[in-house]
């Protein structure tokens, strides 16, 4: 049984304006009837102008209080917004403030499709929709016949997504400024920063407002994370078209630039001007790595896995092969992480930092130690070569824990399986 029920009047035909009320006493009526004792929201989408087009096609509805309409519209909210885009993410608020996931759209025939492609870019797996004919639900033969269009062309998927990219440019930041930490260790022939979690459009608790990561089990959309790297890109001053994220694996394989990608790596270098590489980070240790001498950079994530890997110093080797850097060259920064005031292991897991170095660890003959990742990180950038000050995982808010730390950053150690993501990012400037 559907949680919330929609339906489309966006772009409701009728055969005669003198049907529009009994066409919709019959449809509420019915929705009413079958939904009301179970679903949780109950909600018409239409169009706030009085005619809305698309297609080269009018579509008119005016949702005027009469003929019995009144009392039965009390039990639906309206959604009235002057395109697609507005309205369905208007009700994806709605919906995501009840924590609700399955959702039956009712929808003419010849917009099923077109339905379907703006959720599609909406909403992700978290959502499961079913989709019923509002000709079936009327049975009275009060709407136009109308046929299903059954393909999207790619002309029109784009219209779609400019549609959906013009709305959120307009929407306003979340929860402050856009705000990147920066280091002064790095030069100014780099783009560099850390990012925060504030300044974004997304709306979810534990994602807002600069989330900068989607993904099947989220509810952030990717065109919601596009528009955060889009006014990342802005502020920041690099081409969010030439920008690659780590594929996380825990491990401590690197991808070099302008080489095969695997499937998965925790590290990328490269020595391109102008492309952008970045570490992900809500607990981990996004670190960022330059070399101003042969101009080249990298960026790693590292996990308490991926530190024990060994994936930063597997970073710094990789850059030594490839570009022939120098480790006396390399400067490293490390970004925010979870602090050892938090993050605690299992002592057969902790025992490896304890062997690392004893000051790696707190309480270490309890049955949970706390974990220091950024010391263990910077104890072994240290043995392989790295030089002590070339080394930063202090000031500018770095060593901030981001777990103690809702206002500034995300955590996955805090807030659970549905948490946002903060990245470390690094290019060459053009």
């Amino acid at each position: 049984m559907a949680e919330a029920v929609l339906i489309d009047l966006f772009g409701l035909k009728l055969n005669s304006q003198k049907n529009c009320h009994q066409t919709l006493l019959k449809t509420l009526n019915a929705v009413q009837y079958h939904h009301a004792a179970k679903a949780k929201f109950l909600c018409i989408m239409c169009c706030s102008n009085i005619s809305c087009e698309r297609d080269g096609e009018q579509d008119n509805c005016e949702l005027e209080t009469g003929n019995g309409l009144s009392a039965l519209l009390k039990e639906f909210e309206i959604v009235s917004c002057p395109s697609m885009a507005a309205c369905l993410y208007t009700i994806k608020q709605k919906i995501d403030e009840r924590n609700l996931s399955s959702i039956k759209v009712i929808v003419p025939r010849h917009r099923k499709t077109l339905m379907k492609a703006f959720i599609d870019q909406l909403f992700t797996d978290v959502y499961n929709f079913e989709f019923e004919d509002l000709q079936m639900t009327l049975r009275g033969g009060l709407f136009k016949q109308s046929i299903e269009i059954n393909i999207i062309t790619a002309q029109e998927l784009g219209e779609i997504q400019n549609e959906i990219e013009t709305f959120l440019r307009s929407l306003p930041a979340l929860r402050g400024e856009l705000t990147i930490i920066t280091s002064p260790l790095i030069p100014d022939i780099f783009i560099h920063g850390f990012t925060t979690r504030t300044g974004g459009i997304s709306y979810i608790p534990t994602l807002s407002s600069f989330n900068l990561f989607s993904s099947s089990k989220r509810r952030d959309p990717k065109a919601v994370v596009q528009e955060n790297l889009r006014r990342l890109a802005n502020a920041a001053g690099f081409n969010m078209e030439k920008f690659y994220r780590i594929k996380t694996h825990h491990s401590n394989d690197i991808w070099i630039m302008g080489r095969k990608e695997p499937d998965s790596y925790d590290g990328i270098t490269t020595n391109q001007r102008g492309v952008t590489i970045a570490a992900l980070g809500a607990d981990c240790i996004p670190i960022v790595f330059a070399d101003p001498v042969k101009k080249a950079c990298g960026v790693a994530h590292a996990g308490w896995k991926g530190t024990l890997l060994g994936v930063a110093m597997a970073t710094v080797n990789a850059m030594i092969a490839e570009y022939g850097c120098s480790l006396e060259d390399i400067v490293v920064v490390l970004g925010p992480s979870v602090g050892p005031c938090c993050f605690t292991l299992p002592r057969e897991s902790a025992e490896a930092f304890h062997n690392l170095h004893p000051a790696c660890v707190q309480l270490f003959d309890s049955p949970n130690p706390y974990i220091d990742i950024r010391k263990a990180t910077r104890i072994l950038l240290e043995r392989g070569g790295i030089l002590p000050r070339n080394i930063q995982d202090q000031n500018q808010d770095l060593n901030l824990c981001t777990s103690c730390h809702p206002d500034k950053f995300f955590s996955h150690v805090r807030d659970g399986l549905n948490f946002g993501t903060q990245i470390g990012f690094i290019s060459i400037r053009e």
